[in-house]
């Protein structure tokens, strides 16, 4: 189960890997709200694997969260955005919707799909003056990245920092993790008045990994 911000302090606990779930969060937050401006999907999770030994459970799980749960809001969301004098569709995709690594086939499959999906919504949005968005940041501060610096230190025989330049940001140009507020920023500008002729796109924040 995952806690959907609806907005600020408002929080809805739904799954998101299921069609019920997505659903049912777009419902309570027009229900709490009484209006939808803007759906923003970021739920995800990760799972490294080479493709011949990749659990068939885990490619399900992951295509579910990080590709069929931005459809499922999308449509769901769809008539409400219609209605909105501003509506923005804004999906944190990743650098990995635009390159790939080895070892995360599922990922990176479900991340390019979200850029296919944000160009179709673009499309048919376009009319009825929605806008679809993704965000493609890299390597983020996030629990879960911070979580494997101690690992991948321990596995390299390096300590933290350099396991951090070394191993972590190896593809970044410039070797600084990405603040969750730059991403925030990112999105705010993209869902606000700046942010009005962008739509069909991709906004790549990842420090030069996709130059090279």
């Amino acid at each position: 189960m995952l806690t959907v911000d609806v907005r600020g302090d408002v929080d809805v606990t739904a799954d998101l890997t299921t069609r019920d779930g997505n659903r049912d969060a777009v419902a309570a937050a027009v229900e709490r709200l009484g209006r939808l401006d803007a759906v923003i999907p970021n739920a995800g999770f990760q799972h490294v694997a080479p493709v011949e030994e990749f659990p068939e459970e885990k490619w399900d799980a992951l295509l579910a969260l990080l590709l069929t749960s931005p459809f499922l809001l999308a449509r769901h969301a769809w008539p409400h955005l219609r209605e909105s004098p501003a509506g923005r569709y804004c999906a944190i995709a990743s650098v990995h919707a635009v390159v790939a690594s080895p070892y995360k086939s599922a990922y990176v499959a479900a991340k390019h799909g979200v850029l296919g999906l944000v160009k179709t919504l673009a499309l048919e949005g376009a009319e009825h003056g929605i806008a679809a968005t993704a965000v493609c940041p890299g390597y983020v501060r996030t629990p879960l990245v911070e979580g494997q610096i101690p690992e991948q230190a321990a596995a390299h025989g390096m300590d933290e920092d350099e396991v951090l330049e070394e191993v972590i940001l190896a593809p970044h140009a410039v070797k600084r993790l990405i603040e969750p507020d730059e991403v925030a920023e990112t999105v705010a500008f993209l869902l606000g008045p700046g942010g009005a002729s962008f739509t069909g796109v991709s906004v790549v924040m990842d420090h030069g990994w996709s130059a090279s």
